[in-house]
């Protein structure tokens, strides 16, 4: 009887030692949580989207599997130990690619930007230019107002470079220059038409 006791005893001590040392990873899940953050804070929404998306959901893949073993009897936190430590140093990788992301970004708005503002005073040089004649002055006013509405664009191409936002810049500066490249060509088909004269 003794003995029966005795292993029964011993039985539910290891089955106690293995179960309470099989602790859920928290301070792990909590760091891995921190690091996605350092993502988000470091404009990785904006410069590394695809990265973001797949670390938030390997954090996921994590928390699932935490939250499996934790209903387990025998709980093996090991794989979502793994799966954590992933996580962080993966965090830590797309951080780092974050800046030279934001220079290319930068360099290539402020190239469009310098392209637009250029075919935008190629536009207003030939616009002084442009024929004048009867048929001529609603056409040249129209292109004016244009130029106008561009140049006010620009400045909300200046304020997107301000606020850092290199690709709205970007693309706004590609649409000022095909506007501005379409009035220039107007004004050279004008002109070629009066000299064809």
């Amino acid at each position: 009887m003794k003995n029966i006791v005795k292993g029964l005893t011993l039985a539910l001590v290891v089955v106690f030692v293995f179960t309470s040392c099989a602790k859920a990873p928290t301070q792990m899940m909590d760091s891995a949580k921190a690091a996605i953050q350092g993502v988000v804070d470091a404009k990785g929404g904006v410069y590394a989207k695809d990265e973001l998306n797949k670390l938030n959901g390997d954090l996921q893949a994590a928390m699932d599997e935490v939250t499996a073993q934790s209903k387990k009897f025998f709980k093996k936190f090991g794989p979502a130990k793994e799966m954590l430590t992933k996580i962080i140093a993966d965090a830590d990788a797309v951080k780092a690619l974050i800046p030279g992301r934001i220079a290319a970004a930068k360099s290539a708005a402020d190239i469009a930007v310098s392209e637009a503002k250029a075919t935008l005073e190629e536009a207003k040089a030939l616009l002084e230019k442009a024929p004048k004649g009867k048929g001529t002055k609603a056409d040249i006013e129209a292109m004016k107002a244009d130029l106008a509405g561009l140049e006010t664009a620009m400045a909300d191409v200046q304020a997107a470079v301000a606020a850092e936002d290199y690709f709205g810049a970007k693309d706004k500066a590609v649409v000022i220059k095909e506007k501005a490249a379409a009035i220039v060509e107007q004004i050279n088909a004008a002109i070629a038409k009066v000299k064809g004269r």
